[in-house]
């Protein structure tokens, strides 16, 4: 009888890969040697780099507190990545521990570690749908076993949607998913952007390195997302200037933008 599969059989760790190297960036340990040098070569040339992916984590942090906040108690994470500090259902179970979080994802990297998604409250629960984020039948039937579907869901979409390199695909993928969820729910979604030349220039010599490329869109383009929907303020902007708090950094527009808008 043929073995399954497994994740680790599916995993070159000689070969750097995206969601290693934003790990590596944001300080975790999920991430090997091959990663680390592609980071150091990235930051090497672009130092801004490391605390842009701070400023994107933290963009995540404060707009799902904000979510639990507003009583929104479910939340379907696209595009997961690698656990690292504040998770999503880290920060919204601190909140509000009944607080349930579907995490999507089709990496086998990601897959490798998802007990460090999965962990929850007693009151809340965790899941994780293997699937990729464009297939939004498998996104919804798999959320579906865990989260109430006619209840308020805030769809999380944070940094993912660049690697997604057509933009009307992008786009598409993201309409298709609101058009399913119920009346008041929320998007919380942010987009990297180029700081400058040399960021843009750095980021095509790393798409061209064999990793997984990132696209970045202009705010004027990105702020598209969320056409149709109610923008809470401070709308869509730059993502220390969303609702900065105590431990936010320099209020500039930098490589990131965001913004978190209800759904009628």
């Amino acid at each position: 009888m043929t073995e399954p599969t497994r994740p680790s059989d599916q995993i070159d760790t000689s070969v750097a890969h995206s969601a290693r190297v934003w790990n590596y960036w944001l300080g975790g340990k999920d991430h090997y040697p091959a990663d680390q040098a592609a980071g150091d070569a990235y930051s090497s040339k672009y130092p801004n780099i490391v605390p842009f992916a701070g400023e994107s984590r933290d963009f995540l942090r404060r707009t799902t507190a904000f979510l639990a906040r507003q009583g929104i108690r479910q939340f379907i994470d696209l595009g997961a990545g690698l656990p690292t500090s504040n998770n999503t259902h880290d920060v919204a179970q601190r909140i509000s521990p009944d607080c349930r979080v579907v995490y999507v994802d089709h990496d086998p990297i990601v897959l490798l570690h998802v007990h460090a998604l999965l962990t929850s409250t007693p009151e809340g629960a965790t899941s994780y749908v293997q699937a990729d984020m464009r297939d939004t039948e498998a996104v919804l039937t798999g959320a579906a076993k865990t989260l109430d579907m006619t209840q308020p869901i805030a769809l999380v979409s944070n940094d993912v949607l660049g690697h997604i390199e057509d933009w009307d695909e992008a786009l598409s993928l993201v309409r298709r998913l609101l058009e399913q969820l119920p009346s008041g729910s929320y998007l919380s979604l942010s987009h990297s952007t180029a700081a400058d030349k040399e960021h843009q220039a750095v980021q095509d010599e790393y798409n061209r390195s064999g990793a997984i490329p990132y696209i970045f869109r202009e705010p004027s383009v990105t702020v598209e997302f969320f056409e149709g929907t109610d923008l809470v303020e401070p709308g869509f902007t730059s993502w220390p200037r969303w609702r900065p708090d105590a431990t936010t950094g320099i209020l500039t527009d930098r490589a990131g933008w965001g913004g978190v808008a209800r759904i009628s």
